[in-house]
């Protein structure tokens, strides 16, 4: 008679301490697990649940006394928020520790556009009272507790016309405003070093490509998008639009690509070498599109609406993937990425800058090793079975507010009953 012993070495399978695991063996013949499909289908959509379970992206409130016109985030310190109102004050943040560092007083009227220099220390701003400033940003210290003081400007330049935008050169000490046409800056210079003009009566945006910095975009109140080259000096294309454009986002990882937010509610993406038609059209908002900034990944990009809500895209994703909304928040106006891709910033004219997270439902600190596998496993599964019926539905569901959701389904539900009739 034959008799088969299974031998164990038990040193081998006693934990030494009680916070060791255990050692488990699995045989993984399929023909031993025959509901192994069902099983993990079963897991995909707990997780898928889960997910929704979660989404709490809202994360704090900074507020201001007047309705936040515009943002800029530091290049260089993760923390540090810059944001400006209608009241012509514009704030440095601590965002970590939701604390303001800094009052900048000296604008007298709106500020339209803010934007930061490359290594940190400065900042510019501009504002209808047909100024641009020039400001120091502080560090923000270890200590604890409230530290606002009131700054004025370091210089001022002055123009022949109110500003509507201003961005940055990523590599010298220049930049650009947006207003009855297109002025080039120095720092050390208090007149133009350069002017653009191409048929707007005003300029409403203006952006320096972070990957080309010599070549930016601009969007005109005559619905054109032009290009212009600094090294040239003269402009490179124009696009005109069925409606106005209210800015423009380059792609930090394809210096190519840029999207820009449209009034008519959608957002578009084009190839600045192929300008005969968007690479991608972006549709969900009901309301027109106020501002838009890309993640520093290049994947995903955030944009603001009239129609109160923020959503985020994939780059190449015609319909948002997430939608962020409160009961108290009012039009948005100014919409940042932080500059680690795992917060947005949105300012409204509620007069509160609203800190949320890029992805809903991740969870904030540290995470152990176990924790982290957890996450990536189901995160897995749920992209395996995203497309069966259940998962799906679960994945793609949002609320929304009511006056959204009315005209966004009654539209869709018209052209389904007009196909029919």
């Amino acid at each position: 008679m034959k008799v088969k012993v299974i031998n164990r070495n038990e040193e081998e399978y006693t934990r030494e301490r009680s916070q060791d695991l255990r050692k488990v063996h699995k045989n993984l013949d399929p023909n031993l697990h025959p509901f192994e499909k069902a099983v993990e289908y079963t897991r995909a959509l707990n997780a898928a649940k889960l997910d929704r379970v979660f989404a709490k992206p809202f994360l704090a409130s900074l507020p201001h006394d007047d309705g936040i016109t515009c943002l800029s985030r530091n290049p260089r310190r993760l923390n540090s928020l810059v944001s400006g109102c209608a009241d012509g004050e514009l704030r440095i943040w601590d965002v970590a520790a939701q604390r303001p560092l800094r009052n900048l007083l000296g604008h007298t009227s709106e500020v339209k556009g803010v934007s930061i220099t490359q290594d940190g220390d400065a900042c510019v701003s501009c504002s209808t009272d047909c100024t641009v400033k020039l400001w120091k940003v502080p560090f923000a210290p270890d200590e604890a507790g409230p530290l606002l003081q009131n700054d004025r400007p370091v210089f001022e330049f002055r123009g022949k016309g109110a500003f509507r935008g201003i961005d940055h050169h990523w590599g010298r000490n220049s930049f650009a405003t947006a207003g009855p046409q297109v002025d080039i800056w120095d720092h050390e210079r208090s007149e133009p070093v350069n002017s653009f003009t191409w048929g707007a009566d005003s300029i409403m945006s203006v952006r320096f490509n972070p990957a080309e910095a010599d070549v930016m975009a601009t969007a005109g109140s005559d619905r054109g998008i032009a290009l212009y080259d600094l090294r040239t000096s003269t402009p490179i294309r124009k696009l005109i639009m069925q409606t106005k454009t209210n800015s423009i986002a380059w792609n930090p990882m394809e210096a190519f690509n840029f999207t820009a937010a449209n009034e008519d509610c959608c957002l578009y993406t084009y190839d600045m070498r192929k300008l005969q038609s968007a690479t991608c059209v972006h549709k969900d908002f009901v309301s027109a599109v106020m501002d838009v900034d890309y993640s520093p990944t290049g994947r995903e990009f955030v944009a603001g609406s009239y129609d109160r809500s923020v959503r985020i895209f994939s780059h190449n994703g015609g319909h948002s993937k997430e939608v962020y909304h409160t009961k108290r928040m009012q039009r948005i106006f100014a919409v940042r990425f932080s500059g680690d891709g795992s917060y947005v910033f949105s300012g409204s004219d509620d007069m509160n800058v609203r800190l949320w997270k890029a992805q809903s439902s991740v969870q904030m600190g540290t995470l152990l090793p176990r924790e982290r596998q957890k996450h990536e496993y189901q995160q897995a599964l749920v992209e395996r079975y995203k497309h069966l019926p259940d998962v799906k539905r679960i994945s793609r569901h949002r609320h929304l507010p009511t006056p959204i959701y009315k005209v966004s389904y009654g539209a869709l539900r018209n052209s389904v009953s007009a196909q029919h009739g």
